[in-house]
């Protein structure tokens, strides 16, 4: 088709140069440096309105034979993705194209919204995005914020999330000898890990309380918009003082 009767669509990105939002950078430094709580809501925050590059590279696909040779019939650009030893998928992205050149020179940039984005991560069956990948201020992000990202809603530690209290609170509320439920950041700080802890009556055999742990812990799986909230899930027990001697 002759490039006169071609269209191109306008991309939003018409005056993007590239650079990098500091305040991106300054955010994921701080999470790299020093994680918690409060400076991964800042760097979601920050995240959430900038702009990101992902890479895609050419990828060769019909090969055949020639001379003797097997070589590319022709190739295709594609997103790239990263497999770690234990399957979990991962989508690099950029906040500049400083980094991405330092991870790369030959992967072609792809400006997109930090929805888009992470809803491409999610299409590809991406667990994680990992950001600046190979620069000193690289911040891995967990599902529960890819999640956020890909519904454009505010992302909010679980431990802090009313959704997840509420949740966490009717699962363990059918099972009648829970006495109370605490809720709390998991160790280390800022890991994803939600720590459950359980106030029992004391007496119960470790059978028993292991048993009652993993039917409240099959509830919050099995609650899809827990599970997009939740990254991880630690419990802890205790024995109810007035429930007599342990």
């Amino acid at each position: 088709m002759p490039w006169a009767h071609r269209e191109l669509s306008p991309s939003g990105f018409e005056d993007d140069t590239g650079e990098a939002d500091p305040l991106v950078r300054e955010a994921a430094a701080a999470v790299a440096a020093y994680p918690s709580s409060d400076g991964e809501r800042e760097l979601l925050a920050r995240v959430s309105e900038a702009r990101w590059l992902v890479p895609i590279v050419a990828s060769g696909v019909d090969t055949e034979v020639a001379d003797g040779r097997r070589v590319d019939g022709h190739a295709e650009m594609a997103f790239v993705s990263l497999t770690a030893p234990d399957g979990q998928r991962a989508l690099p992205v950029f906040s500049g194209l400083d980094s991405l050149a330092a991870w790369d020179p030959q992967a072609r940039p792809v400006p997109v919204t930090a929805d888009r984005a992470a809803q491409s991560a999610v299409s590809e069956g991406c667990d994680t995005m990992l950001l600046d990948l190979g620069s000193p201020h690289a911040v891995a992000l967990r599902p529960s914020m890819v999640w956020a990202l890909a519904m454009a809603r505010e992302w909010v530690p679980a431990h802090e999330d009313p959704t997840v209290l509420d949740g966490v609170a009717q699962a363990a509320a059918l099972e009648p000898a829970v006495v109370s439920v605490d809720i709390s950041d998991g160790t280390p700080a800022a890991s994803g890990v939600l720590r459950i802890a359980l106030t029992l009556p004391a007496g119960l055999s470790a059978a028993e309380v292991s048993a009652l742990a993993t039917r409240i812990g099959e509830r919050i799986a099995s609650d899809g918009e827990l599970r997009a909230r939740i990254d991880g899930v630690a419990f802890s027990v205790r024995a109810d003082s007035s429930s007599g001697p342990a």
